[in-house]
């Protein structure tokens, strides 16, 4: 089978672990040319070392960093695919308990960053005359349960800033779809629990999910290529649920 992104430019923010480097790793599989964005050098260098891609070293709720990354990834003349794929989260706690500087940080990661990549990126996209924006959204904007009320907001709007966006960049042959995971291994697993990382712990979560295990970086990698490539040339506005059934 030919490569399904042969020949693309794609841009992924927070790269360097856990759905991220899934992500970079799938599209360098597939023929793309990947530019990194992320705040911890060392671990994108890890997956840059991997795949061949570029690491811009930056902070995705700075403007300056997304327009540093958009310029680096774009040097070929064209960025056909921008993944906004860094989030963050408070830790599973009462909603009450949650500080206001846990509440910024989760909405400047989560969701302004996806404002400044937007501002940085419709202009070049518009310009070459088409692209593709996905952003990983999450289960927790859909079915949102007690302990992270203030996270399951923040995805909320990620879900639905995606079809508002698909809808109004339409026009300009702009795609924009969202990826919304179920709970994974990565590095912010115990956070969503709220518990220690044990067996026992986890057994408890997977219960919840019809198909029995948590998500991993190869599922939510692989809905990803395939709204990046095109093959997906006709969706857009689109809340891909990568869950295991746990929304049914």
């Amino acid at each position: 089978m030919a490569e399904r992104l042969a020949g693309k430019s794609a841009l992924v923010t927070g790269g360097g672990s856990g759905f991220g480097a899934g992500i970079a790793a799938a599209y360098a599989r597939e023929g793309a040319a990947v530019t990194i964005l992320d705040l911890d050098g060392a671990a994108a260098s890890r997956v840059a070392e991997q795949t061949g891609a570029r690491v811009v070293v930056g902070d995705v709720t700075r403007a300056d960093d997304i327009e540093a990354a958009v310029q680096a990834a774009s040097e070929g003349g064209r960025l056909d695919i921008v993944v906004n794929n860094a989030g963050w989260t408070h830790r599973n706690r009462p909603l009450m308990e949650v500080s206001e500087a846990d509440f910024d940080r989760i909405f400047a990661i989560n969701v302004k960053a996806i404002f400044l990549m937007t501002r940085a990126v419709v202009p070049l996209m518009r310009a070459q005359g088409g692209g593709v924006m996905l952003n990983i959204g999450s289960t927790a904007g859909i079915r949102p349960r007690p302990g992270l009320t203030w996270y399951n907001a923040s995805k909320g709007a990620v879900n639905l800033v995606s079809r508002s966006l698909a809808a109004e960049l339409a026009p300009d042959a702009i795609r924009v779809n969202c990826i919304a995971p179920v709970m994974g291994a990565t590095g912010l697993l115990e956070s969503f629990m709220g518990v220690p990382d044990t067996p026992e712990n986890r057994a408890r979560f997977v219960a919840t999910i019809p198909l029995g295990r948590l998500s991993t970086p190869e599922d939510v990698a692989g809905a990803c290529v395939y709204l990046g490539s095109d093959e997906a040339a006709f969706v857009t506005g689109v809340v891909l649920e990568v869950d295991g059934g746990r929304t049914i």
